[in-house]
């Protein structure tokens, strides 16, 4: 990686080690060295965090440069360097394309932002914001805002992170007005809606808009909130509920009180549904789900005008493994796809969890890989892509009595492990255990 030096790795754990000797509890008094060390410690974060943004942009630098002198097309050059930082983070692809970016930025064309977390006086957030804020700027305009924000760490000191936005945002605008409205007619084309798990068994829908738009929604809601409210139509709900319900209401086009109106696929066990149980049950994209709130929520669908159905699928009592399937069909079948989707429920790159978007086979077609539960992983987009890359390697690992378990390489011979999670089985010890998928759909 030409003059980027390695750093000593022993002497790295080596101090790792010593800091996990901090532990909770201890008589750390009043002491000002206590106050001290959480202030070193965080600039020893900082510090780290551009030593790794280094690292990343040399790792990036050298992959290229062998790819190409090797002779591979242009296409290749890139093609699963982030998915290699993202697992060395042990974070998502997503995360580990925008920790590379985030590392040319700075490398490339923001050394005094650079030089600021090199020394502890910027944290990666603010860098990032940084980074963010400046990215539809070219690179010479770029430098000025570094120059202008970041050449003397008095300028930033004691700004808070909206003052830090606010002050890219204004030069971003002075330096390339045309960029910053092109930015925003991009940003605008990006508008999107999406959802989240929350804690207890709640969800957080997300809507990416112009913020007139979303401004505009927010007011209407809270305007016919406030007059339900007003002419005692609240049925006790607060304002909050209200809007919530009346976003339901006109998005689905019908009442909460209606049910569901598409498919939801709720997996539980039999003895959750039917005998009590307390086991949770997995409600596919969201995880975890009460077994008291999955009863209910299959309860309200049986008694609404929502059609409900029952589908049974098998699990191992000890491991939760699902049983396999078998096609002879190159591509992978409806009912093989959901067993797939049921047993890895989101992508099966480690750390990643997006939502599955290809069904893939492990090992290839070309290398007469069956179409099988075993032999099939979910995975998204990028990483099905990026697994198809130069020097990527997958294959099922032996796992008796546990659940579909695969090995991933990297062409730098690292290798990660991927686990299927365990679908609900209840204790009793027999052959196999039925699990129930429960549709709700409207009729």
């Amino acid at each position: 990686m030409g003059e980027l030096m390695a750093p000593d790795l022993d002497e790295l754990r080596a101090f790792t080690a010593r800091l996990r000797c901090v532990e909770a509890g201890g008589d750390a008094g009043l002491g000002i060295e206590w106050l001290d060390a959480i202030d070193a410690i965080e600039a020893l974060k900082s510090v780290g965090c551009a030593a790794q943004a280094v690292i990343a942009d040399g790792v990036a630098t050298s992959i290229r440069a062998d790819r190409r002198a090797r002779g591979l097309p242009r296409a290749e050059w890139d093609r699963g360097i982030a998915s290699q930082i993202a697992l060395a983070r042990r974070e998502s692809p997503n995360r580990g394309g925008r920790h590379l970016g985030f590392a040319q930025a700075l490398v490339h064309e923001m050394p005094h932002t650079l030089a600021m977390l090199q020394t502890g006086r910027l944290n990666e957030w603010r860098a990032t914001l940084l980074v963010r804020e400046t990215a539809c700027l070219s690179a010479a305009d770029r430098g000025i805002v570094d120059r202008r924000l970041c050449s003397d760490p008095a300028i930033l000191d004691g700004v808070g992170d909206r003052g830090l936005i606010a002050r890219a945002k204004a030069l971003a605008v002075e330096l390339d007005a045309a960029a910053v409205v092109a930015r925003h007619r991009k940003a605008v084309s990006e508008r999107r809606v999406t959802t989240r798990p929350a804690p207890d068994s709640m969800a957080y829908l997300s809507v990416l808009m112009p913020v007139e738009q979303a401004v505009c929604l927010q007011a209407t809601l809270g305007r016919d909130a406030d007059s339900l409210i007003a002419t005692g139509d609240s049925g006790g709900r607060t304002r909050n509920q209200l809007m919530v319900d009346l976003l339901f209401d006109r998005g689905t086009g019908a009442s909460v009180a209606s049910g569901v109106p598409v498919a939801v696929n709720l997996v539980l066990s039999d003895e959750t549904l039917l005998a009590g149980g307390h086991e949770a049950a997995q409600l596919h994209g969201f995880g975890p789900m009460p077994a008291g709130i999955a009863r209910q929520l299959v309860a309200d669908a049986v008694d609404s005008n929502t059609e409900t159905s029952l589908q049974r699928v098998y699990s191992c009592p000890h491991s939760g493994a699902l049983t396999a399937m078998e096609s002879q069909s190159r591509t992978f079948p409806k009912s093989l796809r959901k067993m797939i989707d049921l047993r890895d429920r989101t992508c099966r790159t480690p750390w990643c969890d997006a939502p599955i978007r290809h069904h893939d086979h492990i090992r290839s077609r070309r290398q007469h890989g069956a179409t099988t539960a075993r032999n099939g992983s979910g995975l998204c987009e990028a990483c099905n892509y990026a697994k198809e890359g130069d020097g990527w390697s997958a294959r099922t690992v032996p796992n008796p009595c546990r659940t579909h378990l695969i090995d991933l390489g990297t062409p730098t011979g690292h290798h990660y492990r991927s686990a299927a999670p365990p679908l609900p089985a209840t204790g009793r010890q027999s052959e196999v255990e039925t699990v129930v998928s429960t549709h709700l759909r409207a009729s």
